[in-house]
């Protein structure tokens, strides 16, 4: 018996029926996975997928096994992909399930330090660093092969649990086509891979943006002695004015309001002089009229009637 003879070829439509079972148990489980998604056209879309599957062609060592990676991921046979910093796992589904370790080497000091010099005063945002929307001269010294983020086929080390005999199979190139799909949706991953942080790239990068100057020129500042002969006014220091706090409630503020009013209205009357208040006094007394007193006299009408009610009540007490 051939223990090292492959297994028979299955149909897209079989491998991917056992790809959505394995996906559903797994889940059942309590341990989800995280699926290459499938779709038809380029597997990846935006500028850091596309770089990374770029970087992965432009290298003759994988030209043999990479086209069947390819359809292994638009079918949706890469079932599950992790990245950590330094290394990729993931599980592909064949004729069998098979697990996939992809290691990926630290980027050296000197490299990281050689990019970050290369696009100091360059890169201001992690945004467009992550989105790609950078200069094209930064973007291509970042991906350049051999001296940039990416990793070199010497920097790449993987297995695979399959019993292909080859030392890149269908499905290692899948996972690596995998990657790039990833950092579609997740770009900063490259980083976690190659264990750097964008964000010293874009501090290290910023420290060589030239400092704003602070002020005006000595030569164009305006002097306040000059100020003042222009205008023929003098010129004070005046402290800046403090905000008073606001009131808890409205009528506080509109009672502080008018009593403030009262106060500075009250401030700004000139005193009189002491020597003219008593003769004021005096004037303004005689100025005003006497107004006579006219004594109340009672009317004839009045005084009969009063009389007639006191002989009224006398002849009453005699009878």
């Amino acid at each position: 018996m051939n223990f090292w003879r492959s297994k028979p070829y299955q149909p897209v439509s079989a491998r991917q029926k056992k790809a959505e079972a394995a996906i559903a148990k797994s889940n059942q489980r309590g341990t989800p996975m995280a699926p290459v998604l499938a779709s038809r056209g380029p597997i990846a879309k935006t500028f850091w997928g596309k770089a990374w599957c770029d970087n992965l062609e432009h290298y003759s060592d994988y030209s043999n096994r990479l086209p069947r990676g390819r359809s292994y991921v638009r079918n949706g046979c890469v079932i599950d992909l992790s990245v950590a910093p330094g290394e990729v796992r993931a599980q592909v589904m064949g004729s069998a399930l098979y697990k996939v370790v992809v290691t990926v080497a630290s980027l050296p000091n000197m490299q990281w330090q050689e990019i970050s010099e290369a696009c100091s005063g360059s890169i201001d945002s992690l945004v467009e660093l992550l989105q790609g929307q950078l200069s094209n001269a930064v973007m291509e010294r970042i991906c350049k092969p051999g001296s940039g983020l990416f990793p070199a086929p010497k920097e790449i080390e993987f297995q695979c649990s399959c019993p292909d005999w080859a030392e890149m199979c269908k499905h290692v190139a899948a996972v690596l086509y995998g990657v790039g799909a990833r950092l579609d949706q997740q770009p900063e991953l490259i980083f976690t891979l190659r264990r750097v942080d964008a964000k010293n790239l874009v501090t290290q990068a910023g420290a060589g943006l030239p400092k704003s100057k602070q002020g005006p020129a000595a030569g164009k500042a305006l002097d306040v002695a000059l100020l003042a002969d222009v205008f023929d006014i003098e010129m004070a220091d005046v402290a800046p004015a403090t905000k008073p706090a606001a009131p808890h409630h409205k009528s506080t503020a509109t009672k502080v309001a008018k009593m403030t009013v009262k106060v500075a209205t009250t401030t700004t009357r000139k005193a009189p002089a002491a020597g003219k208040t008593e003769a004021t006094k005096k004037a303004v007394v005689a100025q005003k009229p006497a107004k006579p007193r006219v004594p109340v006299q009672a009317s004839a009408g009045s005084r009969e009637s009063t009389a007639r009610k006191v002989t009224a009540s006398k002849a009453k007490t005699r009878g």
